[in-house]
């Protein structure tokens, strides 16, 4: 799941997704994200291609299995998200992702 869910972030934010661009958006070593994509990729929700940019690195991509199950997770997380927030206003939710949001996208630019 946790592969996975960097190699869409990544993607989405148009950057090619990388052992190396994995590990980092993770925060673990390369060979640690080397076994986490094998791994996936063994469970089909991943493959490894080379890139169309440049043929000497390879690119993580999700299946559709890959895909689906993240869309799973991603609606159950929203399920727990509104039973937590329940009573909570419209309001009071927005600014809470957008607090979110906000948080997510600089964390992006900070280096650890």
């Amino acid at each position: 799941m946790l592969v996975s869910e960097a190699v869409h972030c990544l993607t989405e934010r148009g950057i090619s997704a990388t052992v190396n661009a994995v590990a980092h958006e993770i925060g673990i070593d390369q060979s640690g994200a080397s076994r986490l994509i094998k791994s996936a990729t063994s469970a089909g929700y991943l493959v490894m291609e080379a890139s169309a940019a440049d043929g000497r690195r390879r690119e993580a991509s999700l299946t559709p299995a890959g895909r689906s199950m993240l869309n799973q997770a991603h609606r159950w997380q929203e399920e727990v998200f509104g039973q937590l927030a329940a009573g909570w206003s419209e309001q009071r939710r927005r600014e809470f992702q957008q607090a979110m949001t906000d948080l997510v996208d600089r964390s992006y630019t900070t280096e650890t």
